[in-house]
Protein backbone atom coordinates (compact mmCIF):
# COMPACT_ATOMS: atom_id res chain seq x y z
CA UNK A 1 0.00 0.00 0.00
CA UNK A 2 0.87 3.46 -0.47
CA UNK A 3 -0.09 7.24 -0.17
CA UNK A 4 -0.77 9.09 -3.08
CA UNK A 5 -1.01 12.63 -3.69
CA UNK A 6 -4.85 13.72 -4.97
CA UNK A 7 -5.60 17.01 -3.84
CA UNK A 8 -3.92 20.34 -3.46
CA UNK A 9 -4.66 23.79 -2.15
CA UNK A 10 -3.74 26.63 -0.63
CA UNK A 11 -4.72 29.63 1.37
CA UNK A 12 -3.45 33.42 1.78
CA UNK A 13 -4.25 36.09 4.10
CA UNK A 14 -5.34 38.96 2.20
CA UNK A 15 -3.14 41.78 4.05
CA UNK A 16 -0.33 42.11 1.91
CA UNK A 17 2.73 43.56 3.63
CA UNK A 18 5.93 45.12 1.75
CA UNK A 19 9.31 45.73 2.67
CA UNK A 20 8.66 49.65 2.21
CA UNK A 21 5.38 48.94 4.82
CA UNK A 22 7.75 47.16 7.19
CA UNK A 23 11.10 49.73 7.21
CA UNK A 24 8.75 52.68 8.73
CA UNK A 25 8.91 50.30 11.64
CA UNK A 26 12.28 48.80 11.64
CA UNK A 27 15.77 50.15 11.00
CA UNK A 28 15.77 48.69 7.86
CA UNK A 29 15.10 49.25 3.80
CA UNK A 30 13.50 47.31 0.79
CA UNK A 31 17.03 46.46 -0.31
CA UNK A 32 18.71 45.53 2.63
CA UNK A 33 15.70 42.67 3.25
CA UNK A 34 15.52 41.71 -0.47
CA UNK A 35 19.63 41.36 -0.52
CA UNK A 36 19.48 38.92 2.43
CA UNK A 37 16.43 37.38 2.02
CA UNK A 38 15.18 37.31 -1.49
CA UNK A 39 11.86 38.64 0.29
CA UNK A 40 9.80 41.55 -1.06
CA UNK A 41 6.67 41.35 0.33
CA UNK A 42 4.94 38.48 2.84
CA UNK A 43 0.88 38.50 3.86
CA UNK A 44 -0.24 38.63 7.25
CA UNK A 45 -3.71 37.92 9.02
CA UNK A 46 -6.20 40.54 9.79
CA UNK A 47 -7.10 41.35 13.50
CA UNK A 48 -8.93 38.44 14.46
CA UNK A 49 -8.09 36.37 12.00
CA UNK A 50 -6.06 33.01 13.03
CA UNK A 51 -4.49 29.70 11.87
CA UNK A 52 -7.60 27.50 12.21
CA UNK A 53 -9.18 30.12 9.81
CA UNK A 54 -6.07 29.47 6.65
CA UNK A 55 -6.32 25.95 7.33
CA UNK A 56 -9.91 25.74 6.88
CA UNK A 57 -9.75 27.71 3.74
CA UNK A 58 -6.61 25.54 2.37
CA UNK A 59 -8.46 22.17 3.41
CA UNK A 60 -11.79 23.15 1.63
CA UNK A 61 -9.34 23.89 -1.49
CA UNK A 62 -7.98 20.73 -1.09
CA UNK A 63 -11.04 18.80 -0.83
CA UNK A 64 -12.31 20.55 -4.13
CA UNK A 65 -9.17 19.30 -6.20
CA UNK A 66 -9.41 15.76 -4.62
CA UNK A 67 -13.20 16.26 -5.53
CA UNK A 68 -14.01 14.69 -2.07
CA UNK A 69 -16.07 15.89 0.93
CA UNK A 70 -14.82 13.35 3.27
CA UNK A 71 -11.75 11.79 4.79
CA UNK A 72 -10.93 9.55 7.17
CA UNK A 73 -8.60 11.10 9.28
CA UNK A 74 -7.51 15.42 9.47
CA UNK A 75 -3.85 16.12 10.55
CA UNK A 76 -2.89 19.85 10.96
CA UNK A 77 1.14 21.16 11.27
CA UNK A 78 1.45 24.37 12.77
CA UNK A 79 3.86 25.83 15.09
CA UNK A 80 1.26 28.93 15.64
CA UNK A 81 -2.38 27.09 16.75
CA UNK A 82 -4.86 29.15 17.66
CA UNK A 83 -4.34 28.26 21.62
CA UNK A 84 -1.88 26.10 23.73
CA UNK A 85 -4.52 23.57 24.42
CA UNK A 86 -6.53 21.91 22.59
CA UNK A 87 -5.07 21.04 19.39
CA UNK A 88 -6.96 23.21 16.60
CA UNK A 89 -6.95 20.06 14.04
CA UNK A 90 -10.61 18.85 15.54
CA UNK A 91 -11.94 22.32 15.10
CA UNK A 92 -10.84 22.31 11.34
CA UNK A 93 -12.33 19.08 10.91
CA UNK A 94 -15.76 20.28 12.32
CA UNK A 95 -15.66 23.68 10.72
CA UNK A 96 -14.93 21.80 7.32
CA UNK A 97 -17.80 19.65 7.96
CA UNK A 98 -16.34 16.31 8.43
CA UNK A 99 -17.70 14.91 11.59
CA UNK A 100 -16.21 13.07 14.72
CA UNK A 101 -12.88 11.71 12.47
CA UNK A 102 -9.36 11.25 14.02
CA UNK A 103 -7.48 14.80 14.55
CA UNK A 104 -4.80 16.16 15.21
CA UNK A 105 -1.84 18.60 15.42
CA UNK A 106 2.02 18.39 15.80
CA UNK A 107 4.59 20.22 15.99
CA UNK A 108 7.73 20.44 14.07
CA UNK A 109 8.22 24.32 13.09
CA UNK A 110 9.63 24.91 9.35
CA UNK A 111 9.89 21.16 9.01
CA UNK A 112 5.98 20.65 10.12
CA UNK A 113 4.80 19.54 6.57
CA UNK A 114 7.63 17.19 6.02
CA UNK A 115 7.46 15.31 9.34
CA UNK A 116 3.68 15.95 8.74
CA UNK A 117 3.35 14.05 5.26
CA UNK A 118 5.36 11.27 6.54
CA UNK A 119 2.50 11.15 10.04
CA UNK A 120 -0.14 10.91 7.32
CA UNK A 121 1.64 8.48 4.78
CA UNK A 122 1.92 5.91 7.79
CA UNK A 123 -1.97 5.79 8.73
CA UNK A 124 -2.23 4.93 5.26
CA UNK A 125 0.24 2.81 4.62
CA UNK A 126 -0.29 0.60 7.84
CA UNK A 127 -4.43 0.70 6.95
CA UNK A 128 -5.84 3.13 9.89
CA UNK A 129 -7.05 5.00 7.31
CA UNK A 130 -8.12 5.33 3.56
CA UNK A 131 -7.57 9.05 3.10
CA UNK A 132 -6.11 12.03 5.46
CA UNK A 133 -6.50 15.82 4.86
CA UNK A 134 -2.81 16.81 5.57
CA UNK A 135 -2.49 21.12 6.68
CA UNK A 136 0.21 22.93 7.06
CA UNK A 137 -0.59 26.22 8.54
CA UNK A 138 0.36 29.28 10.30
CA UNK A 139 -0.16 32.61 11.63
CA UNK A 140 3.28 32.76 12.60
CA UNK A 141 3.76 36.26 12.17
CA UNK A 142 1.86 36.43 15.61
CA UNK A 143 4.86 35.48 17.33
CA UNK A 144 7.55 37.69 16.12
CA UNK A 145 8.13 40.74 17.45
CA UNK A 146 7.58 43.65 14.90
CA UNK A 147 10.43 45.46 16.43
CA UNK A 148 13.29 42.88 15.36
CA UNK A 149 14.41 43.38 12.19
CA UNK A 150 16.28 40.52 12.17
CA UNK A 151 13.13 38.14 11.93
CA UNK A 152 10.35 40.73 11.28
CA UNK A 153 11.12 40.86 8.19
CA UNK A 154 11.02 37.29 7.74
CA UNK A 155 8.19 35.49 8.01
CA UNK A 156 4.69 35.25 6.49
CA UNK A 157 1.25 33.42 7.30
CA UNK A 158 -0.35 30.92 4.83
CA UNK A 159 -1.76 27.83 4.86
CA UNK A 160 -1.28 24.68 2.46
CA UNK A 161 -3.22 21.37 1.95
CA UNK A 162 -3.19 18.24 0.87
CA UNK A 163 -5.66 15.27 0.59
CA UNK A 164 -3.52 11.95 0.40
CA UNK A 165 -5.50 8.17 -0.58
CA UNK A 166 -4.32 4.59 -0.56
CA UNK A 167 -2.92 3.43 -3.68
CA UNK A 168 0.14 1.49 -5.13
CA UNK A 169 3.43 2.28 -4.85
CA UNK A 170 3.55 2.64 -9.11
CA UNK A 171 0.95 5.34 -9.05
CA UNK A 172 1.69 9.20 -9.93
CA UNK A 173 1.38 10.48 -6.80
CA UNK A 174 2.90 8.00 -4.30
CA UNK A 175 4.67 9.82 -1.88
CA UNK A 176 7.97 8.17 -0.40
CA UNK A 177 10.33 6.96 0.90
CA UNK A 178 11.62 9.80 3.34
CA UNK A 179 14.25 10.57 5.71
CA UNK A 180 13.91 12.53 8.66
CA UNK A 181 16.35 13.99 11.21
CA UNK A 182 16.78 16.26 14.30
CA UNK A 183 18.94 17.30 16.60
CA UNK A 184 18.02 18.91 20.17
CA UNK A 185 21.43 19.90 21.29
CA UNK A 186 21.22 22.81 19.26
CA UNK A 187 17.42 23.86 20.12
CA UNK A 188 18.01 27.23 21.42
CA UNK A 189 19.52 28.36 17.65
CA UNK A 190 15.07 29.23 17.09
CA UNK A 191 13.07 29.14 19.83
CA UNK A 192 10.39 31.37 21.75
CA UNK A 193 11.52 30.99 25.09
CA UNK A 194 8.15 31.96 27.17
CA UNK A 195 4.77 30.69 27.75
CA UNK A 196 5.50 27.39 28.02
CA UNK A 197 5.55 24.77 31.13
CA UNK A 198 9.67 25.65 31.43
CA UNK A 199 9.05 29.35 31.91
CA UNK A 200 5.93 28.35 34.20
CA UNK A 201 7.26 26.18 36.54
CA UNK A 202 10.34 28.67 37.00
CA UNK A 203 8.25 31.60 37.62
CA UNK A 204 5.21 29.37 39.47
CA UNK A 205 2.60 30.10 36.41
CA UNK A 206 2.43 32.72 33.53
CA UNK A 207 4.32 34.99 35.49
CA UNK A 208 3.75 38.17 32.53
CA UNK A 209 5.29 40.60 34.79
CA UNK A 210 8.78 38.57 35.72
CA UNK A 211 9.11 37.25 31.95
CA UNK A 212 11.12 39.83 29.75
CA UNK A 213 9.11 41.04 26.66
CA UNK A 214 11.65 40.05 24.02
CA UNK A 215 11.07 36.31 25.42
CA UNK A 216 7.36 36.15 24.43
CA UNK A 217 8.88 35.88 20.58
CA UNK A 218 10.93 34.14 18.35
CA UNK A 219 14.78 34.58 19.06
CA UNK A 220 16.88 33.36 15.92
CA UNK A 221 20.59 32.60 15.48
CA UNK A 222 21.15 33.72 12.04
CA UNK A 223 24.29 32.69 10.88
CA UNK A 224 24.68 28.85 12.20
CA UNK A 225 21.05 28.14 11.35
CA UNK A 226 22.30 29.37 7.71
CA UNK A 227 24.89 27.09 8.27
CA UNK A 228 23.00 24.39 9.41
CA UNK A 229 19.83 24.19 7.09
CA UNK A 230 22.26 24.14 4.16
CA UNK A 231 24.15 20.87 5.57
CA UNK A 232 21.13 19.72 6.65
CA UNK A 233 18.71 19.73 3.99
CA UNK A 234 21.76 18.63 1.56
CA UNK A 235 22.29 15.69 2.97
CA UNK A 236 18.87 14.77 3.80
CA UNK A 237 18.28 15.50 0.11
CA UNK A 238 21.25 12.91 -0.94
CA UNK A 239 20.12 10.47 1.68
CA UNK A 240 15.86 10.18 0.24
CA UNK A 241 17.25 10.51 -3.77
CA UNK A 242 19.87 7.21 -2.85
CA UNK A 243 16.85 5.16 -0.79
CA UNK A 244 14.65 5.91 -4.20
CA UNK A 245 17.06 5.06 -6.37
CA UNK A 246 17.38 8.71 -8.31
CA UNK A 247 20.06 10.42 -9.40
CA UNK A 248 20.22 13.75 -8.96
CA UNK A 249 20.03 14.54 -12.78
CA UNK A 250 16.42 12.75 -12.50
CA UNK A 251 15.11 15.44 -10.13
CA UNK A 252 12.78 18.01 -12.36
CA UNK A 253 11.65 20.17 -9.59
CA UNK A 254 13.27 20.78 -6.50
CA UNK A 255 10.45 21.98 -3.71
CA UNK A 256 12.62 23.42 -0.49
CA UNK A 257 11.43 24.99 2.42
CA UNK A 258 11.47 28.75 2.00
CA UNK A 259 13.26 30.06 4.82
CA UNK A 260 15.50 32.22 2.58
CA UNK A 261 16.15 32.44 -0.91
CA UNK A 262 20.34 32.31 -0.09
CA UNK A 263 19.24 28.75 1.44
CA UNK A 264 17.76 27.26 -1.16
CA UNK A 265 20.25 28.10 -4.23
CA UNK A 266 22.97 27.14 -1.59
CA UNK A 267 21.22 23.97 -1.04
CA UNK A 268 20.78 23.33 -5.15
CA UNK A 269 24.17 24.78 -5.74
CA UNK A 270 25.54 21.67 -3.45
CA UNK A 271 23.34 19.15 -5.22
CA UNK A 272 24.30 20.85 -8.19
CA UNK A 273 21.23 21.23 -9.64
CA UNK A 274 20.30 23.98 -12.31
CA UNK A 275 18.42 26.86 -10.97
CA UNK A 276 15.40 26.01 -13.57
CA UNK A 277 14.70 23.20 -11.82
CA UNK A 278 14.55 25.24 -8.44
CA UNK A 279 10.99 26.69 -7.58
CA UNK A 280 10.93 29.99 -5.37
CA UNK A 281 7.78 31.96 -4.21
CA UNK A 282 9.62 33.42 -1.41
CA UNK A 283 9.80 36.54 -2.78
CA UNK A 284 6.45 36.47 -2.37
CA UNK A 285 5.21 35.07 0.57
CA UNK A 286 8.10 34.96 2.76
CA UNK A 287 8.56 32.07 5.09
CA UNK A 288 5.64 30.43 6.47
CA UNK A 289 6.82 27.87 8.15
CA UNK A 290 4.77 24.66 7.25
CA UNK A 291 2.76 25.85 5.19
CA UNK A 292 5.61 26.87 2.84
CA UNK A 293 6.27 23.46 0.90
CA UNK A 294 2.60 23.01 0.27
CA UNK A 295 2.30 26.79 -0.27
CA UNK A 296 4.88 26.59 -2.96
CA UNK A 297 3.52 23.14 -4.47
CA UNK A 298 0.46 25.08 -5.25
CA UNK A 299 2.47 28.22 -7.33
CA UNK A 300 4.40 25.84 -9.24
CA UNK A 301 1.61 23.87 -10.31
CA UNK A 302 -1.01 27.15 -11.03
CA UNK A 303 2.60 28.93 -12.68
CA UNK A 304 3.30 25.46 -15.15
CA UNK A 305 6.23 24.79 -13.23
CA UNK A 306 5.25 21.20 -12.61
CA UNK A 307 3.59 18.95 -14.69
CA UNK A 308 2.08 15.25 -14.52
CA UNK A 309 5.08 12.68 -14.88
CA UNK A 310 7.45 15.25 -12.94
CA UNK A 311 9.72 13.88 -10.52
CA UNK A 312 9.65 16.05 -7.52
CA UNK A 313 12.18 16.43 -4.35
CA UNK A 314 10.55 18.02 -1.63
CA UNK A 315 13.30 18.97 1.66
CA UNK A 316 12.88 21.43 4.54
CA UNK A 317 14.49 22.32 7.95
CA UNK A 318 13.49 24.22 10.90
CA UNK A 319 13.76 24.71 14.52
CA UNK A 320 13.83 22.05 16.97
CA UNK A 321 16.36 21.65 14.75
CA UNK A 322 14.41 19.35 12.84
CA UNK A 323 14.61 18.22 9.18
CA UNK A 324 13.61 16.04 6.25
CA UNK A 325 12.89 15.30 2.66
CA UNK A 326 10.70 12.85 0.21
CA UNK A 327 10.17 12.63 -3.18
CA UNK A 328 7.15 11.88 -5.84
CA UNK A 329 6.24 11.23 -9.16
CA UNK A 330 3.80 14.63 -9.88
CA UNK A 331 0.43 13.73 -10.48
CA UNK A 332 -2.38 14.76 -12.85
CA UNK A 333 -4.02 17.18 -10.29
CA UNK A 334 -6.81 20.18 -10.68
CA UNK A 335 -5.42 23.37 -8.56
CA UNK A 336 -6.68 26.49 -7.41
CA UNK A 337 -4.60 29.90 -7.74
CA UNK A 338 -4.21 31.35 -4.24
CA UNK A 339 -4.21 34.99 -4.31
Amino acid sequence: MAAVLAGLGGALPAGVVTNDDLCRELDSTHEWIETRTGISERRMVAAGQSTRDLAVEAGARALKSAGRSEVDAVVVATTSADRLCPAVAPEVAHQLGLGTVAAYDLTSACSGFLYGLASAVGHIASGVADSVLFIGAEAFTTMVNPGDRSTAPIFGDGAGAVVLRRGTPDEPGAVGPFDLGSDGSLADLLAIPAGGSRQRSATGGPGHDGVPAEDWYLHMAGRPLYVQAVERMTASSRAVLDRVGWSVPDVDVFAGHQANVRIVRAVAEELELPDDRVAVNIDRVGNTLAASIPLLLVDAAVRGRLNPGNRVLLSAFGAGLSWGSTVLHWPDLSVEEVC
